[in-house]
């Protein structure tokens, strides 16, 4: 599996291009909004996005070759970006510079935004921000980022990502352009997945399919072993009630530190999503005796791994408890 490319460090976008010719109309007709609202679900495109437009922003050489916000890898402005050194670009992103991930965008790092833009651009014309996600700042990090929208900076333009902007405050919408980005048709995501993963067409299809079309979410899930993850959920599912217990802890024992809780949460996603499809046959084929009890376990599952984190929960204990519930249900 080869290692995923960060948007910072992407210089192709499959898909974008009506969002790139309307950012671009925009900047050409001196009608540049101050804040952009790049919404659609997580690995379609958006923070590439936001990174190509910064670059733009920012003076690189425009390569058409690219497509309409295309700049070549060794322009000086991108390799300062790459380089996280360009004095005229802030990202606000969960992730310190050591690779850690923080639960949420803290207010401290919000609050850097009006300082950024109070300054004049020092190589660019403009002055960039981009929060990669708007979903991740807390409820402080978010007013934070609300009055910098309401005092629009000159010559500043902030970018906002968000998975979810129905989460958001509607203060913050109406006060961004939106631009929409959506998944490709399967057929396209999974030559786009195959094109960056050692995957063969039916494990490619799966993780599409998992990830909902999208192929940035397609190739994180790939990274984060979800067929594993997803194949050890059917078989809980086939075996119930019985349940392989030596297995099972051998599972739980794999749910330590940071990548442990990606698994976690990828088994109950998985779980969960493959109990949904359970009780969903059972309603179309009339079969609604339990159906109930599927539809209570799908929500339980689904409210877990945030329940889980947030309570501080022991992640094998919580799936021994969900997998108990299961049981009941088989």
């Amino acid at each position: 599996m080869s290692e995923l490319t960060h948007p910072r460090d992407t210089y192709a976008l499959d898909g974008g291009e009506a969002a790139e010719l309307a950012f671009l109309s925009a900047l050409e007709r001196g009608r540049l909004h101050h804040a952009w609202l790049l919404v659609g679900p997580e690995g379609v495109g958006k923070a590439t996005f936001a990174y190509r437009a910064a670059r733009r922003l920012l003076g690189a050489k425009p390569e058409p070759r690219l497509g309409p916000l295309g700049a070549h890898p060794d322009d000086p402005v991108c390799r300062q970006i790459a380089a996280r050194a360009h004095p005229d670009l802030l990202v606000l992103q969960r992730e310190t510079e050591d690779g850690k991930a923080r639960k949420a965008i803290p207010v401290d790092e919000a609050r850097r935004l009006p300082d950024f833009f109070s300054l004049s651009p020092g190589e660019a014309q403009y002055r960039v921000a981009i929060v990669d996600a708007a979903d991740d700042l807390n409820v402080n990090a978010a007013n934070a980022v609300l009055k910098t929208l309401e005092e629009p900076p000159e010559r500043g333009v902030l970018f906002l990502v968000s998975h979810t902007p129905g989460a958001l405050l509607a203060t913050i919408r109406s006060r961004c352009r939106r631009l929409a980005f959506f998944p490709p048709p399967e057929e396209e995501a999974v030559r786009l997945v195959q094109a960056r993963a050692d995957l063969n067409a039916e494990d490619a299809i799966r993780l599409v399919r998992m990830a909902r079309g999208a192929p940035g979410r397609a190739l994180k899930l790939a990274e984060a072993g979800g067929l594993a993850m997803d194949d050890a959920a059917r078989e809980i599912l086939l075996s119930l009630p019985k349940i392989d217990y030596g297995a099972m802890t051998r599972l739980t024992d794999t749910f330590r530190g940071a990548e442990g809780q990606e698994r976690f949460r990828l088994l109950i996603d998985r779980l969960a999503a493959r109990a949904h499809t359970i009780a969903a046959d059972r309603a179309l084929d009339g079969r609604t005796g339990g159906l109930d009890r599927w539809a209570q376990a799908w929500e339980r599952l689904v409210t877990l791994p945030d329940e889980a984190e947030a309570l501080n929960l022991d992640r094998a204990d919580a799936l021994w408890t969900a997998l108990g519930e299961l049981k009941a249900v088989a």
